[in-house]
């Protein structure tokens, strides 16, 4: 059996193990391993070792736990409640400024926390109850909460781009810089639409009553303290790193410290909340690393087999596409296992193929790492089986159904196409933070 049939085995067999319900690092680690021991021997059992040798000894790796921990931290301690209450005062005034304001939450719980899930979490049990007491179209707001949780995995600091660093050995630091413009591109657009769509029919975002929004102004500004804090987080981090003060761990570590020292000074720090805050830490911390562990086991017995170079072969030589008819048709894969897997297991799924294949076309691993993330943001509430459409499901109120959250993220897919398309034909709004920082 040739080598490039072999390579196509071992994909099937794993695309197989995953349809069997199986946990995504289980099947793709398992059958790595029953590959590498068939082909090489007792000598493939050294792979496995050498993959987690080698992720063991990967230092940007301490920064996983740092982000996640802090994310938890200010969401246990109830910072997304303030931030909600400062938006729902300040842009309650125009015709659908609670949805707004919905965005620029999910914009600074983006900036506290890289998770998709959290904002999504924050939004369904905060913003979605609030704003169908006050009338809001109940399919306008349930498409705002999904497209605007998406945010959290591309502005920095993002958990799945760090994951993508790890797995491509891609710089975490370009990655996440590379990640600012467009994720704040996209919720500039989310918030056009809204203003557009409600300026046009007021009855979907009613403007919240007078006496509702008539505060006095130092209230007003007393309020504006809620947006402070995570926003210091960020300038902290980010400063610090960019500045050259720290390195990108150190400044992970600083974030984390902050984050709890924040919800001890405002006194909410308590033993129950730090108990869920490092259980949780410890519970996705895991996941990654079993999951990163098996996706390099995975690459490197695929890359072993010369599997990227009979792809590149059979698209440019054999088919005759172009590298950006392949660029394409990878986005468009992503679109279809977005319906079925999250953002990781897509990842895991398809790394050995196009990470290699991607630097091989002559592209930029840091600006695919965006084209990726929001690919995944728009799988991730694509129908019929989007990640975060079921999340939705089972969160919302029942009268809530099935179809009006189908319905309500028709729009922003198209705003989210939009955007990938944009940064696909303009790379610089991708890259040019990144060479400005670190001036390649």
């Amino acid at each position: 059996m040739s080598y490039d049939l072999i390579a196509l085995f071992m994909f099937g067999s794993m695309m197989l193990m995953l349809l069997t319900g199986q946990r995504v690092f289980g099947a793709i680690g398992f059958v790595a391993a029953v590959f590498a021991l068939a082909l090489w021997g007792t000598r493939g059992f050294e792979m496995p070792f050498n993959a987690a040798s080698s992720l063991m000894n990967w230092y940007p790796m301490l920064t996983l736990p740092m982000f996640v921990y802090m994310g938890y931290m200010l969401s246990e301690s109830g910072i997304a409640g303030d931030l909600y209450k400062m938006f729902h005062v300040w842009s309650g005034r125009m015709a659908g400024g609670l949805a707004i304001g919905t965005i620029g939450l999910m914009v600074l719980i983006s900036a506290m926390n890289g998770l998709s899930v959290a904002g999504m979490a924050i939004g369904a049990t905060i913003a979605l109850p609030e704003m169908l007491r006050r009338g809001y179209d109940k399919v306008m707001i349930t498409g705002v909460i999904q497209a605007g949780s998406s945010l959290g995995i591309l502005i920095p600091p993002s958990v799945v781009l760090v994951l993508y660093g790890l797995i491509a050995r891609a710089p975490v630091g370009e990655l996440w810089l590379a990640g600012i413009i467009p994720g704040l591109l996209m919720a500039a657009m989310f918030i056009v639409y809204i203003a557009v769509r409600c300026a046009i029919q007021p009855q979907l975002g009613p403007p919240l009553p007078a006496e509702e929004r008539n505060i006095p102004l130092r209230e007003k500004l007393l309020l504006l303290r809620a947006g402070i804090l995570p926003l210091a987080l960020f300038g902290l981090m980010m400063g610090l790193f960019i500045s050259g003060t720290t390195s990108l761990v150190e400044s992970s570590a600083a974030g984390a410290a902050a984050a709890t020292a924040a919800a001890a000074i405002s006194g909410r720090l308590s033993w129950s909340v730090l108990d869920r805050t490092v259980r949780n830490t410890l519970l996705i911390s895991c996941m990654f690393l079993w999951i990163i562990l098996a996706a390099l086991c995975f690459g490197a017995v695929f890359d072993g087999l010369g599997a990227v170079k009979s792809l590149k072969a059979l698209f440019l030589d054999d088919l005759g596409l172009t590298p950006w008819s392949i660029l394409i048709l990878m986005q468009l894969s992503y679109l279809i296992m977005g319906m079925f897997l999250d953002d990781t297991a897509m990842l895991v799924i398809v790394a050995p193929l196009y990470i290699p294949l991607v630097s091989a076309l002559g592209f930029d691993l840091v600006w695919y790492g965006i084209l990726y993330t929001i690919t995944c943001q728009i799988a991730y509430i694509t129908p019929p089986f989007g990640y975060n459409l079921f999340l939705m499901r089972a969160m919302a109120p029942k009268e809530i159904t099935i179809i009006d959250i189908y319905r309500s993220v028709v729009p922003f897919v198209a705003i989210m196409v939009l955007a990938l398309v944009t940064i696909m034909a303009f790379p610089e709004l991708a890259l040019w933070l990144p060479s400005q920082v670190y001036g390649d």
